[in-house]
């Protein structure tokens, strides 16, 4: 894939309904500080991002940031990352096609929500079976559909604050200082909107995940990377701000269908026709593009280090591994099936794995760039392309953040199962790796591409380093000692 398809996926995967129709649960916690709120966990994602960046330039395996994980923070991190990113994202995905399927209603209000939803998981389930070509033009479009939605939106919502619309005088910023201020809440509540603004940049990984079927991983991920999680902060940024401005904070907080969301709104100030059906046109897309994501190379990369069967280490034409798209897509339909029947029962685990999961995997991803930096600098090896800045102060900062908001998460209505699903889920994780996983496992070369080939075919933990040079590139694991048998 380009480097232009990659920014796109990046900003598809991590902008979906939330923005349009979701935002509600943030502004009423913060009202109009919510627009601080995207601005901080925008620096978060945005040291997650290049943290991701350095790392898949140097490394541009298939498994991305759990492969890598292995590979520094040992092979029980790999299993945990791999395994929770997969089933996070088959929970997202599962929820997103259920979302389409409601949007369809809208038009046809008398179809049952099961054909929508086998139309939509049957359609992301060919567009991944396709080249990664394919693929990337799709989320590339899908992605340009709501990007130009939400540019249009700030530009009307400018026009209304400081010029006025046909018809409509100009809003001006009283809404920034209506009940209750700026802060309704205190700082309580702007702590407490961290929590549902971070959910909204997730997603912005999945540039890792596809970084060894880039045209150029070297020059393309840093690129992407940078693009995406610049654009991304200003899409949600501008547009929160244009909201809080443009409509008072507590009736954005009431939330609502479609026909309540504050797009809607502006394009019926605007006089745009149809606004609530162009809406909801948008947000399907933003549906549809948030589920395309590619869940499969994971699985793939736990089935070639035996974490996994390993039939789904095989790929076919275009190099797709299809058996493990195959497996994603029953897990996917499952996950559906649960949030259609089992909303208030089983459901409400799988969201609560997601939550706490997501979270884990991005602390890790951040331990896994502290020791990729550690190993690196020891070893006197070539940097990457591209480099965090202030790492590793920012990324430990930023490590922090997000094991704070993880710990809010038990105290807030919604929330709290995500620590009653999700420890139970990584303890069945680890005792899975402990007690059977391990016994299996092997490991690829991970490549670097700072290094000529021969230098570069370090062995993983696990396998016999081929010479001296090999050996010297093997990071140290948890006691001190080299990760693999010597």
């Amino acid at each position: 894939m380009t480097g232009r398809q990659l920014s796109m996926m990046g900003l598809g995967g991590a902008i979906g309904t939330g923005l349009f129709l979701g935002s509600g649960l943030a502004i009423s916690a913060a009202g109009p500080a919510a627009v601080i709120a995207y601005v901080l966990c925008a620096l978060i994602a945005l040291v997650i991002g290049w943290a991701l960046a350095e790392m898949t330039a140097v490394h541009p395996a298939t498994g991305s940031f759990g492969t890598i994980g292995r590979h520094y923070l040992g092979p029980l991190a790999g299993f945990v990352i791999r395994w929770t990113y997969w089933t996070i994202q088959v929970i997202a995905i599962g929820g997103e096609v259920i979302a389409g399927g409601i949007y369809v209603r809208f038009w046809w209000p008398e179809l049952p929500l099961w054909a929508p939803v086998v139309a939509f998981s049957l359609l992301l389930l060919a567009a991944n079976a396709l080249t990664v070509g394919v693929f990337g033009r799709l989320e590339y479009w899908f992605s340009t559909i709501k990007i130009t939605a939400i540019g249009v939106f700030v530009l009307l919502g400018c026009a209304y604050v400081f010029l006025g619309l046909p018809g409509h005088e100009a809003v001006g910023t009283t809404n920034l200082s209506g009940p209750g201020g700026l802060l309704p809440h205190g700082m309580s509540g702007l702590g407490t909107a961290f929590v549902f603004v971070i959910f909204s940049y997730i997603g912005t990984e999945i540039i890792a995940v596809t970084a060894a079927e880039s045209e150029n991983p070297v020059r393309d991920i840093p690129r992407a990377a940078r693009r995406m999680v610049v654009r991304l902060a200003l899409f949600y940024v501008l547009a929160m701000a244009v909201v809080v401005t443009v409509v008072p904070w507590s009736r954005t907080a009431a939330g609502g269908d479609v026909t309540a969301s504050p797009f809607v709104q502006l394009f019926d100030v605007a006089g745009i026709p149809a606004a609530a059906g162009i809406m909801n046109f948008v947000v399907l897309t933003a549906a549809l593009s948030s589920a395309n994501a590619n869940t499969t190379r994971m699985i793939h990369s736990l089935a070639v280090d035996r974490h996994a069967p390993r039939m789904f280490a095989r790929v076919g034409r275009g190099g797709v591994p299809h058996r493990a798209l195959a497996v994603s897509g029953l897990g996917l339909g499952a996950a559906a099936i649960l949030s259609v029947h089992s909303e208030d029962t089983a459901y409400v685990l799988l969201f609560g794995i997601s939550v706490f999961g997501a979270l884990v995997v991005w602390i890790l991803i951040l331990a896994t760039h502290l020791m990729f930096r550690r190993h690196r600098a020891r070893h006197g090896l070539p940097s990457s392309p591209a480099r965090l800045r202030g790492a590793p102060f920012t990324t430990v900062a930023a490590a922090l953040a997000l094991a704070a908001i993880l710990v809010s998460t038990a105290f807030i209505d919604g929330l709290e199962d995500s620590w009653k699903a999700g420890l139970p889920f990584f303890a069945l994780l680890i005792a899975v790796y402990r007690f059977g996983a391990r016994r299996h496992e092997t490991a690829e070369p991970l490549p670097d591409s700072t290094l000529p080939p021969k230098v570069s075919d370090a062995r993983l933990p696990g396998t016999r380093p081929p010479d001296t040079h090999g050996e010297a590139l093997l990071p140290e694991g948890p006691s001190g000692t080299n990760a693999g048998p010597s």
